[in-house]
């Protein structure tokens, strides 16, 4: 039976300067369905979600909600049609908790709010969809996932019945992964209209009942996802055929470049986010992390690169090329890069510490060598050379180089913050989710990188949540289990199930069973 029409976009036009985004493309999202919205990075996804979701206006088109013609102008008028977006880059308030940032924004002038009386409500919705979060934790306390759960019930109890979704699973384990698809099968079930802009084939195949191909902001075609498979949307996204292969060379003579042992971290509970965990990193090897998240995978990348204070008994070395060993204890960033320490340093959050939102690529370029000179005043040349060649390399869709990397698309920050770290020429790379938001093409473009670095001599610490990748890049993989080290596996022979047992059961436990 057909689904009820929720929205229609036709004819939309959106452009930014000489950029045009969106070229006259025309979808239909209906209630009861999962659409996906699938294209290469630039090829205008997010922008077309975002004039339904209130942030932009477009140039020329019309949309209709549920039949009615309707003026988008701000993200008010798209909740008072039912319409609710979560974005890649969340939009709350870190010293609120979970309740008072779900009901910012409905406060009535005049009125008290009431806190209990909203608890009662979200509660409901959790235990109709099969949410689990702490209410009461602050924000700033939040993993990643957990502040994705509190940004999907914020637009439900905001009374949305057509919810965006912005490549909602970036940064999740496959674990969590399920149980966002079981909530998002939920909320079908509910008649809800579903959008999710993903670059994951798999999940697309997985969960999706249609599929609305983009591709350099003009439609391309929209299918049942019954009625087609991977290779034929990949062929659809990029205009042609693509052989996608992940090379993994043999290590060359690897040589210890970080030691690690004992290494102990405490969060901002003090409780142990790192726990005596131990391991070397080797020059001209990729290894691997696997971990559920928030099991100290980016406190382990912090510690290493001199942005966590370690506990007592632990240790970090760094050994160079030359022979000289180095602790990394005590040192802080700065410190490191003076002694000759290249470690480059792609974080989870790409615009909180990654890069600064309000400058250009040039800005950001700047940011790493801006006190290497010898005259008060800066020289921009060497960052603006460096700024295009990471974008002809990457083909980073950005109007010019001043444009504030915040009003780039997540997958477009995400190649400006890798260029940048690769170009350093690092000895030791660190990388937290290096194809984060990046489109199929891309993401290879990455692993390719990665791979020239290793031939190289680079020792590469990799942190992913794609389990099929981590077993196709890495050489070792090192999982963590709860801040602990739960096995160093060869990433040649161990299968998924075998990391997945790792990532959710330590060896004690599962010796015990």
């Amino acid at each position: 039976m057909e689904q009820e029409t929720a929205v229609v976009m036709r004819d939309i036009t959106k452009t930014f300067g000489s950029v045009v985004a969106n070229d006259h493309v025309s979808i239909t999202i209906r209630y009861g369905e999962i659409l996906s919205i699938l294209g290469e990075n630039g090829s205008g996804k997010t922008t077309l979600m975002n004039m339904l979701a209130g942030l932009y206006y477009p140039d020329s088109g019309r949309i209709f909600v549920n039949g009615r013609e309707v003026s988008i102008r701000s993200p008010m008028d798209a909740y008072a049609l039912g319409i609710g977006m979560v974005h890649q880059h969340y939009r709350l308030i870190e010293v609120f908790d979970a309740v008072e940032n779900i009901v910012l924004g409905e406060h009535v002038p005049g009125q008290k709010y009431d806190l209990k009386a909203s608890e009662a409500r979200i509660r409901k919705i959790m235990k109709q969809y099969g949410f689990s979060l702490d209410l009461h934790k602050k924000v700033y306390e939040m993993s990643i996932s957990e502040k994705q759960t509190l940004e999907i019930i914020k637009v439900l109890y905001r009374g949305a019945d057509i919810l965006i979704l912005d490549e909602p699973t970036a940064v999740l384990t496959p674990q969590e992964t399920e149980k966002l698809f079981a909530v998002l099968r939920e909320m079908r079930k509910d008649s809800k209209a579903i959008v999710l802009i993903t670059h994951k084939l798999n999940e697309v195949m997985e969960v999706c009942d249609r599929v609305s191909v983009l591709r350099r902001g003009k439609f391309i075609a929209t299918v049942e996802t019954k009625d087609t498979d991977e290779h034929t949307l990949t062929e659809q996204m990029v205009g042609g055929k693509v052989t996608l292969n992940i090379e993994r060379p043999q290590p060359v003579d690897p040589q210890p470049r970080i030691v690690v042992e004992h290494l102990t971290v405490l969060d901002d509970n003090r409780l142990k986010a790192l726990d005596d965990v131990s391991f070397t990193a080797c020059s001209g090897e990729i290894l691997g992390v696997a971990g559920i998240s928030g099991s100290g995978q980016k406190e382990l990348l912090e510690a290493i690169a001199g942005l966590q204070v370690c506990q007592p008994g632990s240790r970090i070395d760094y050994h160079d090329p030359a022979g000289t060993v180095r602790s990394l204890i005590g040192a802080n960033p700065r410190q490191i890069m003076n002694w000759g320490v290249h470690l480059s340093f792609v974080p989870e959050d790409r615009l909180g510490m990654g890069l600064v939102g309000s400058m250009g690529m040039t800005g950001n370029m700047l940011l790493k060598d801006y006190d290497k000179g010898t005259s008060p005043f800066l020289n921009v040349r060497d960052s603006q050379h460096l700024a295009e060649e990471v974008r002809e390399e990457l083909d980073v869709a950005v109007p010019d180089l001043s444009t504030p990397v915040r009003r780039l698309s997540g997958g477009n920050v995400q190649k400006v913050l890798v260029g940048r770290e690769i170009a350093a020429s690092p000895t030791v790379l660190l990388t937290a989710y290096a194809v984060r938001g990046l489109d199929i093409q891309k993401s290879y473009t990455i692993y390719d990188l990665l791979n020239q670095q290793k031939k190289k001599g680079v020792a590469i610490i990799y942190v992913g949540e794609d389990l099929d990748v981590l077993m196709a890049l890495s050489d070792r993989i090192l999982v963590l289990c709860g801040g602990r080290a739960n096995g160093m596996l060869d990433a040649r022979t161990a299968s998924k199930q075998e990391i997945g047992l790792h990532m959710t059961r330590m060896e004690t436990e599962q010796e015990a069973a």
